[in-house]
């Protein structure tokens, strides 16, 4: 016995020895060999690199990356990509050689060597695969779901090229969430129901698909059809780049979901999973049987019932297996036939495919709708797949495990006692003003939420896991609160249906009676919990940079940030930016990163009901995971997400990284009534107020639209502190296909709209009257049109591949403006807190009367800053009188100009409050890299405004020396030029060291030698990677000294 199962052995691997050769032949022509065991991870696509479209062509080495990166960008058509073949010869695809042959019979025998010639190339399927075994499992998990989102059938069961274990990938399918329309009828009444759940939760009747020996019909074609007859979901041999050799795709079984639209055109009234195994069943015993326990109907196709032995015995088990069951055979010639325990056969021969495909629809349909049929079993459920004993499960693995124990108790601690995780995400207030306030009370009740939520569990457990579980941490913890807020929200619309029918019948009645309002009511209460459908990874990691005083969060952040993690910076609820949490955060990813220069791309978009908004173009043009709520809702606040530059784009961008800064879309219809039009433009003026380049994504081409951003550009026209140059590009999707010469019509509309808004806002202080006054705007370049996102109709429809290449155009357009723009870190953080603060300002004067704003203005260059501060909140303080306050301030006003008519001297009582003047000249020696604007500007927020003018007019001269030599010589240079000794005006002598040192000794010179005209001397230290003035105490001390000298030439 035991001889006879060592020859089975033998037989065996010597069977498997010219496949394995193939499948190891087939990885070196992908230049794959080496990543079975070095896999490719998810950050090895994540960077801002070069557009790629359906033109390109590529060499067979470079076929793996170009399927993942057209993948990335929704192309469905990354499995059609041409291919020229790598030796230097023949790179054109479309060209064939031409031979000369006079011989008709030579010619006709040629054409055998011609076909053997195509079956080397490389199988699509072949590519889908290789590259799947050679990812990781996160990078797995990242092209299951854009498969998904590209219609394509997914990777259920998966045989290990090398080991031939059969894995199911369980992990890659847990980011995928199936929505679809249930109808039904109810009092006569249809109603649609909208169903959504992550499909390893959803509970669907299951139809496998088999078959025996070899066939003509394609097995995965005659699926399509089922399914959706304008998609391949299932590739199959009469797809565009198919081969008859493929080497691994036998014994793969793959699983796709038909959803219904809720329409009477639908195929199936419910949702249904449908899955395809690959090969020869009898060849794959253990797949086999694992689909036929799991599957409601199983379906086998079959060249006739009497081809062998081994066939005919299957087929005579499963005829006694309880379960469902439909035979097509192909060289057999009849219609339905039924026979009892719910089995059917139909014969193909002489009949198309479509009659084929609706008598197969027929017989599901009658078999699903049964009363003894699966609907009364167990449904099949992802999740089950868990349990199958003889295959490896990936979530199996220790790692895995780990971090998905980890995440489950943080879910824990939020759903005890129903939690609503809507509510985690505090900060609430009606202005900012209140928020100050209540400052302390604030940041304490953070402080307990911090404690409760993520101080004691959050951190703790994610600082205490290895690298490789924090991934998984990170990424279950994204999982699981996905599902609690997809489950919510579609109870939540449940509810809402049913309330909405009650309703409107009565409605319609005008019935005003107490069960009206009552339903009314309920059915406002409802739609205030939609809310925490929305509540992602994001948000914790924004609470953890609000409370960054009172622990070390910003560390943790920074590492997320830089992993390519969104991070929430401004809350939608609040419209508050936790400037000192933000700051604190990118200053440790300056640590950790350098400060690097960055192009900043905002990215806002205006109200629509369409599908395919702002969230699904960052997606697919930068390959972000952009910030969606459960059930395709779209955030309510403002996230940053840092995108790496590839190192090929690096010396035409200009940067090193792209740091994308994105919102909801403006005036979305699910935000409370009341509060709408001010908290989208507050967010969209801060956007692109910040942005190098400011998307502005518009559905449709109706420019009645953008009178939403009339309220952004009069804000951007008063925020005269800050230093704006924004680029503003306007994005219309879902365009269709039109003549340039209407495009141009279009593009002269848009500006003539965009120039009038400038006017109708214009402040009186401005001479705005175009739209280019306020922001770079180029009518020509600067606005782009895309085409529709969906080829079809919801939910089967996949993506549209037009729609991909547009973005690819708009992608270089944004290449090629970065490389005159971008901003190291720190002055990103520097032009956060300058842009949040004149925000700010604005937005609280625009609740002032006019009188009082022009009071304000008159007393501002009057008085020191700090007093000048009280009395502008003072006046926006509804506790405080403030008639008498301003009438106080118009007083000032009036006793202030009419005592410098007079020119009366200032008494030293005043000088704590009275801002004065000093006319200042500069001189500069040499390169300070900006040092010596920093130390003008900190000297003028004092309580005194430095002028600078010419040199007749100044009250004082200050001179930058930068030493570049020797002291002595540099010192003598500054003082001996013609502006400085040729008259008896004061000097201030800045003497300015380039070093990073701050503890460098300057030394000291003698008072005398530097002439009487001296009246002060300080040592500043400076150097151009630290933005010019280094933050030391000497620096600070020195701008002091300077402060008060220059006090006394006021």
């Amino acid at each position: 016995m035991s001889g006879k199962r060592s020859v089975e052995f033998l037989d065996e691997i010597t069977s498997k020895r010219p496949c394995q050769r193939q499948t190891e032949k087939l990885f070196a022509r992908l230049h794959l060999q080496d990543k079975l065991t070095q896999k490719l991870s998810p950050k090895e696509f994540l960077h801002f690199c070069p557009s790629v479209t359906q033109h390109h062509v590529t060499s067979e080495k470079n076929l793996a990356y170009m399927f993942l990166h057209r993948l990335m960008m929704l192309d469905y058509r990354a499995r059609y990509i041409s291919v020229r073949p790598d030796s230097p010869e023949g790179t054109d695809p479309k060209s064939s050689p031409v031979t000369d042959i006079s011989d008709w019979d030579t010619f006709l025998s040629t054409i055998v060597d011609t076909h053997q010639k195509e079956q080397t190339r490389v199988h699509p399927m072949d590519v889908q695969m290789a590259v799947f075994h050679c990812s990781d499992s996160f990078l797995k998990q990242m092209i299951v779901t854009k498969l998904s989102q590209c219609q394509y059938a997914l990777p259920l069961l998966v045989p290990d090229p090398v080991t031939k274990d059969i894995e199911c990938p369980l992990w890659t399918f847990r980011q995928i969430t199936k929505t679809w329309m249930v109808s039904q009828i109810k009092d006569g009444a249809c109603i649609i129901t909208v169903k959504s759940s992550p499909v390893c939760k959803a509970q669907t009747p299951l139809v496998s698909f088999f078959r025996l020996g070899s066939l003509s019909l394609s097995k995965s074609q005659l699926m399509n059809a089922l399914i959706n007859d304008c998609h391949n979901t299932f590739f199959h041999r009469n797809c565009l780049g198919s081969t008859r050799s493929r080497h691994l795709m036998d014994g793969v079984a793959e699983i796709a979901w038909y959803c219904p639209a809720g329409k009477p055109t639908d195929a199936f009234s419910d949702c249904i999973a449908f899955c395809n195994l690959h090969g020869d069943a009898l060849q794959v015993k253990k797949q086999r049987d694992i689909l036929i326990e799991k599957s409601s109907i199983n379906v086998f196709l079959v060249e006739s019932f009497q081809k062998d032995e081994e066939s005919r015995s299957l087929l005579l088990d499963l005829l006694e297996s309880h379960k469902p069951l439909i035979f097509i055979i192909e060289d057999y010639s009849c219609d339905i036939v039924r026979a009892k325990k719910r089995k059917y056969k139909m014969g193909l021969k002489g009949r198309n495919q479509p009659d084929v495909s609706e008598q197969l629809k027929t017989i599901i349909r009658e078999v699903l709708s049964s009363a003894d049929g699966p609907s009364s079993q167990p449904l099949f459920q992802l999740e089950s797949m868990d349990s199958i004993s003889g295959i490896t499960v990936d979530e199996h693995g220790e790692a895995c495990k780990r971090g998905r124990f980890a995440a489950s108790e943080i879910m824990e601690l939020i759903t005890k006692e129903n939690t609503d995780i809507s509510k985690i995400n505090h900060l609430r207030g009606d202005s900012e003003n209140e928020k100050s306030e209540n400052q302390q009370e604030t940041i304490e009740e953070s402080q307990k939420q911090c404690g409760a939520f993520y101080s004691k569990l959050f951190i703790k457990t994610h600082s205490a896991l290895a690298p490789i579980e924090r991934e998984y941490f990170l990424k279950w913890t994204q999982i699981l609160l996905d599902d609690h807020s997809t489950e919510n929200f579609s109870s939540v619309l449940h509810s809402l249906g049913e309330n909405c029918f009650e309703v409107l019948p009565i409605g319609n009645k005008h019935d005003k009676s107490d069960i009206a309002f009552k339903n009314q009511t309920e059915m406002e209460d409802i739609s205030k919990k939609l809310p925490s459908g929305s509540f992602r990874l994001e948000h914790m990691f924004r609470e953890m940079v609000h409370i960054c005083d009172c622990c070390e969060y910003p560390d943790l952040t920074a590492e997320l940030m830089i992993s390519g993690h969104p991070v929430k910076l401004i809350d939608g609820d609040a419209g508050h930016l936790p400037l000192k949490g933000i700051s604190s955060l990118l200053e440790n990813v300056i640590q950790k990163l350098g400060d690097k220069r960055v192009f900043v791309l905002s990215v806002l978009g205006l109200e629509s009901p369409e599908r395919g908004g702002r969230p699904t173009m960052l997606n697919t043009m930068l390959g972000l995971q952009s910030a969606v709520g459960a059930a395709g809702r779209c955030t309510k606040s403002a996230f940053m997400q840092l995108l790496q530059v590839s190192e090929v784009m690096k010396k035409d961008f200009g940067t090193d990284y792209v740091l994308v800064v994105y919102t909801e879309e403006l005036q979305g219809l699910e935000l409370e009534d009341g509060t709408t039009p001010q908290h989208g433009n507050k967010l969209a003026t801060f956007l692109v107020s910040l942005g190098n380049m400011t998307l502005i994504n518009i559905i449709g081409a109706d420019l009645l639209r953008i009178q939403v951003i009339l309220q952004i550009v009069q804000t951007m026209m008063r925020m005269k502190k800050v230093q704006l140059s924004p680029r503003c590009l306007f994005v219309h999707q879902n365009v269709t296909d039109v003549p340039a010469e209407k495009k141009m019509d279009e593009r002269k509309l848009l500006q003539k709209k965009l120039d009038q808004i400038t006017k109708l806002v214009k402040a009186k202080e401005f001479e705005s009257e175009c739209f280019t006054d306020v922001t770079q705007f180029d009518i020509q370049i600067d606005v782009k049109y895309c085409e529709h996102l969906w080829e079809g109709t919801l939910p089967m429809s996949p993506p549209n591949p037009g729609y991909s290449e547009s973005l690819q155009d708009l992608k270089n357009n944004i290449c090629k403006a970065s490389k005159s723009a971008g901003i190291t870190l720190s002055q990103l953080i520097m032009k956060i807190k300058d842009v949040w603060n004149a925000l700010l300002n604005e937005s609280d004067k625009s609740e002032m009367p006019e009188e009082v704003i022009e009071v304000l203005e008159k007393l501002r260059p009057m008085v020191a800053e700090e007093c000048f501060q009280y009395a502008e909140d003072s006046l926006k303080k509804k506790s405080v009188n403030q008639n008498e306050l301003m009438k106080l301030c118009s007083h000032f006003v009036e006793q202030f100009e009419q005592a410098h008519k007079g020119k009366s001297q200032k008494s030293s009582s005043s000088r704590s409050w009275i801002r004065s003047t000093v006319r200042v000249y500069t001189v500069c020696t040499g390169r300070t890299f900006g040092a010596d604007a920093s130390i003008l500007e900190q000297v003028n927020q004092k309580s005194m405004e430095v002028q600078l003018t010419s040199l007749e007019e100044c009250d004082i001269i200050i001179v930058f020396c930068p030493i570049t030599s020797r002291i002595a010589s540099d010192l003598a240079a500054a003082l001996t030029r013609e502006e400085v000794s040729s008259n008896d005006k004061p000097v201030i002598l800045v003497l300015m060291h380039h070093t990073r040192d701050v503890k460098y000794s300057t030394g000291r010179r003698n008072r005398a030698e530097l002439g009487p005209n001296v009246k002060l001397q300080v040592d500043v230290l400076f150097h151009d990677t630290q933005n010019g003035l280094l933050q030391c105490d000497r620096n600070k001390q020195s701008v002091e000294e300077i402060h008060n000298e220059l006090y006394e030439h006021t």
